[in-house]
C-alpha cells in the first residue's frame, strides 16, 4: 500500500481524496496555485506545495511542477482526480519515469481510449455499436470534409478530453467555419491538445453511462448505469442512478457492453463508459473517460463501494477477486451546485462566499464540497461549489430528500444554481426520468424563466 499520495487537483475532489487518504492512514500532499493558497484542500492536507500562478496552464496543468512536488515531498503515488491532467497520457508517462505511481489507467490505455476518436475505432472493433463520426481532425478543411460526409447537424468535440470543454453543436457549414477555431483553442487550453472530431447527433437521446472498475488481474466490476441527461453546455447538472426508465434487460445489456470494452482493452482502475440511448432504447458508445467522474458518488451510494478508496487499492496491486455486474440498492440523485447564473446563459459568478449553511445530516444525505464561508470563488477554474447527493429506497423518497437538502442549503455572496435545482427536482418529467439531453436547455429553462425563475444571490 502507498505511504504518501499527492493529490493533483483542487476543489471538492481534492478534499474528498484527502479525506479518503486520511481514513486509510495514508499521508496526503496537496498542490495549489497562488489563487488557492487558502483553499480548503490545502488546509486539510498533511503537506502542501505551491505549483504556480493562478492560471491553470501554469499550475494545475504544469506536469513538471506537479511531479517535482511529488518527488520533493517523497510521495510514492499521484491521484489526478478529474479534469486537468487526469486523462493526459504524457503526465502518466512522466509519473512512471519519476518512479511515482499514477492512480489511473496505464498511459497506453489513456492514449487508446482517452483520445475520443481513437476510442471510437477501438470500441467498434470490439463489436460495440458506435455513434457515426469522423476520424481525428486537426484543420478546418478536414472538418468541413467530414461534416459533408456525415451530414448536418453534428457535434464538434475535443479528441483529448471531456467535461463539456471544446464541444459545439454544428448545424451548418457556416457555423462550423465560425466555431472551429474557438473550439479548438478551448481544447488546447483545457487539455493541451487541439485535435477534434465530429459526431452525428442522435436526437432525442438519453445520456447513459456505466462506471467500471478493473484490476491488473483481469477482473472487471460494472456498476448500475447513471442517467446524466440533464445538461447545459454539454456539462451535466443532475445525475440519477440507476436510470428510472431502463428495464432490467437493458441494464444487463449496457453493463455487458461496458464489460466488453473494459475487458477488450485490458483496462485497469476506474473509468466511465458513456452511451447515448435513442427513442427505441438502442444504445451507442459515445466515449470513455479514463478517470473518475464528477458524478461517481451516486454509484457509491447505490452499491456501497467507496470508489476513490478502491482506485487507490487497485493502483497498489489489489485483486478485486471476481468480475461482476453490481446491482443497485435504492436510488441516488446528485445535484451540482455551481456559482453560475442560469438566467444569464449560466455565466460564471465569481466572488466571496460571505456565509454558507450546508444541508443538515440524516440517512442517505451527503455533501461533497471544496469551500467554506469566506472562500473566494475564483474566475480561473470550474464553477462548481458543491455536490448534494441523496439516497433512498425509492425514487420518490430520493427526490423528496433532495428537495429537503436544497431547501436547507444557504449560500450568500454569489449567484448559484440552487433555485434552479429546487424547481428542477419538482418537475414531473425529471422525476419520472424521461427527460432527454435537450430538455433542460431547449424546453425547461425557458418555461422556468417565464414563470419568474431566477437564481439571485441568496
Amino acid at each position: 500500500m502507498f505511504q504518501k499520495v499527492l493529490v493533483a487537483n483542487r476543489g471538492e475532489i481534492a478534499v474528498r481524496l484527502i479525506q479518503t487518504l486520511k481514513e486509510r492512514g495514508i499521508t496526503s500532499v496537496a498542490v495549489y496555485s497562488q489563487a488557492d493558497r487558502d483553499a480548503l484542500h490545502v488546509k486539510l492536507a498533511d503537506a502542501a506545495v505551491c505549483i504556480g500562478p493562478a492560471k491553470a496552464s501554469a499550475s494545475y496543468l504544469n506536469m513538471q511542477n506537479i511531479v517535482s512536488a511529488a518527488v520533493l515531498t517523497g510521495a510514492d503515488a499521484i491521484h489526478p482526480g478529474f479534469g486537468f491532467l487526469a486523462e493526459n497520457a504524457d503526465f502518466a508517462d512522466l509519473c512512471a519515469r519519476a518512479h511515482v505511481a499514477f492512480i489511473g489507467p496505464r498511459p497506453e490505455t489513456i492514449r487508446q481510449l482517452g483520445d475520443k476518436a481513437v476510442a471510437r475505432r477501438t470500441v467498434a472493433a470490439l463489436g460495440v455499436p458506435v455513434i457515426p463520426g469522423s476520424a481525428e481532425l486537426t484543420s478546418l478543411g478536414d472538418a468541413q470534409a467530414a461534416a459533408a460526409t456525415l451530414g448536418y447537424p453534428v457535434m464538434l468535440k475535443a479528441a483529448a478530453g471531456g467535461g463539456g470543454k471544446g464541444i459545439r453543436l454544428i448545424d451548418s457549414e457556416a457555423t462550423l467555419i465560425s466555431t472551429f477555431g474557438a473550439a479548438q483553442a478551448e481544447a488546447q487550453a483545457s487539455f493541451g491538445d487541439p485535435a477534434m472530431y465530429l459526431e452525428k447527433i442522435i436526437r432525442p437521446a438519453k445520456h447513459i453511462e456505466v462506471q467500471v472498475l478493473a484490476d491488473r488481474h483481469g477482473h472487471v466490476w460494472t456498476f448500475p448505469e447513471r442517467d446524466c441527461s440533464l445538461q447545459r453546455h454539454s456539462q451535466k447538472v443532475l445525475e440519477v442512478s440507476p436510470s428510472l426508465t431502463m428495464t432490467p434487460p437493458q441494464r444487463t445489456q449496457v453493463q455487458q457492453l461496458a464489460a466488453t470494452i473494459a475487458t477488450g482493452v485490458g483496462y485497469e482502475n476506474a473509468g466511465t463508459i458513456e452511451f447515448l440511448q435513442d427513442r427505441a432504447g438502442a444504445v451507442y458508445f459515445m466515449e470513455m473517460n479514463t478517470r473518475i467522474q464528477v458524478e461517481h458518488p451516486v454509484s457509491e451510494m447505490v452499491t456501497g463501494v467507496a470508489l476513490l478508496a478502491r482506485q487507490i487499492d487497485v493502483a497498489a496491486g489489489a485483486d478485486l477477486g471476481v468480475s461482476q455486474a453490481l446491482a443497485p440498492t435504492g436510488v441516488a440523485i446528485e445535484c451540482r451546485i455551481n456559482a453560475e447564473d442560469p438566467a444569464n446563459g449560466f455565466a460564471p459568478a465569481a466572488g466571496t462566499l460571505t456565509a454558507v449553511r450546508w444541508p443538515l445530516g440524516g440517512a442517505g444525505v451527503r455533501v461533497d464540497r471544496g469551500v467554506d464561508a469566506g472562500d473566494l470563488i475564483s474566475p480561473f477554474y470550474d464553477s462548481m461549489i458543491a455536490k448534494l447527493i441523496a439516497h433512498a429506497e425509492t425514487a420518490p423518497a430520493a427526490w423528496a430528500k433532495m428537495a429537503r437538502m436544497l431547501a436547507e442549503l444557504q449560500i450568500h455572496g454569489v449567484r448559484t444554481t440552487q433555485r434552479m435545482h429546487q424547481a428542477l427536482v419538482q418537475d414531473a418529467r425529471v422525476q419520472a426520468g424521461t427527460a432527454t439531453t435537450d430538455y433542460l436547455t431547449e424546453t425547461w429553462l425557458a418555461q422556468w424563466q417565464a414563470e419568474g425563475g431566477t437564481d439571485d444571490e441568496q
